[in-house]
């Protein structure tokens, strides 16, 4: 089974492609073409013959396929109406997260754009929790940049959304403006939701003091961790994807859709320490993806987002 990077969290845990924390295969740029996915696979791609090609299901942004050869397997994305900045962005993570150029995108000759993956065989839909929340601390410890809080992308996306990634070496300022702030504005401006606009802004004026005491590095995070964004090799190995830079804390900011277990958390800590406040900061991160829900899926989860605001804005008598 494969699976697809983007999809809305739903109870029932879809199918979906990720990739996995060991080095992948060397992908290169398609060349342009008629079809330049088929040229790609058929030369680079070392394949003489494409022998199935078979939709995969999950993804509810992109197009997601399976190309069957005699080479190899491959997973191909395409969106017709997004242009390359978008697969961009994804391979600038993966090459972050695995510290290699792994990955190449290029345009469709008829608009859009495409990437091309290895297709991994999956396993067991739950593996070792314990192993995730290790790996996923070793990578926070290991993955540190230099050029503070953002990434190499100006623009990525969590779901379709944009994220705005313009290095800055203020977290408690960055995550206000270039997260909260951004998802606010876009409903503000979507619905025209001027109270949670104005009450989620005071909560961003307020909120510097839950960091007291807390040290703050940039961190390479995956950004939208949730269960169909995770996933198991045949090997029980976790597999995941889609990082950028930020506090290791915020990684958990979609755990309400994750299903992560005390064996998770206490493996996690025991290689990245619990830090002060953490509890009480933890809400903060889940208010990012309420809101992009919010304003992807609709008022559905305009409660859940307003109610963290206000339960913040008491806590901080603001």
């Amino acid at each position: 089974m494969a699976v697809a990077s983007l999809s809305i969290c739903f109870s029932a845990r879809p199918n979906s492609l990720l990739y996995s924390f060991s080095r992948p295969r060397h992908f290169a740029l398609a060349a342009m073409s008629e079809d330049p996915i088929r040229e790609w696979i058929l030369t680079e791609g070392k394949a003489t013959q494409i022998t199935k090609i078979t939709s995969v299901g999950g993804g509810c942004i992109n197009l997601a396929t399976h190309y069957h050869t005699d080479a190899a397997s491959f997973f191909v994305k395409t969106n017709r109406s997004i242009g390359p900045a978008m697969f961009e962005g994804e391979a600038l993570g993966l090459e972050a997260m695995f510290e290699t150029r792994t990955i190449r995108v290029g345009a469709l000759p008829t608009g859009g754009s495409y990437i091309i993956m290895e297709y991994i065989e999956f396993g067991s839909s739950k593996g070792k929790q314990a192993e995730l929340g290790r790996k996923l601390a070793e990578m926070h410890i290991a993955g540190k940049s230099s050029k503070g809080f953002g990434f190499e992308a100006k623009h990525h996306s969590c779901f379709s959304t944009p994220q705005i990634n313009k290095w800055s070496s203020d977290w408690i300022r960055f995550y206000g403006e270039k997260r909260l702030g951004y998802q606010l504005k876009l409903a503000r401006d979507q619905y025209g939701d001027s109270a949670i606009y104005q009450k989620g802004h005071t909560l961003i004026q307020n909120m510097a003091s839950l960091f007291e005491n807390v040290v703050i590095e940039p961190c390479l995070l995956h950004g939208d961790l949730w269960s169909g964004n995770i996933a198991y090799d045949k090997n029980s190995e976790p597999v995941i994807l889609d990082p950028a830079y930020g506090h290791n804390e915020a990684d958990f900011g979609m755990s309400w859709c994750a299903g992560f277990g005390e064996s998770f958390y206490n493996a996690y800590f025991k290689v990245m320490p619990k830090q002060p406040g953490f509890d009480k900061r933890r809400d903060l991160y889940l208010l990012y993806h309420y809101l992009n829900h919010y304003n992807l899926f609709g008022s559905g989860y305009r409660s859940s987002a307003m109610s963290i605001i206000d339960d913040y804005l008491r806590m901080l008598k603001a």
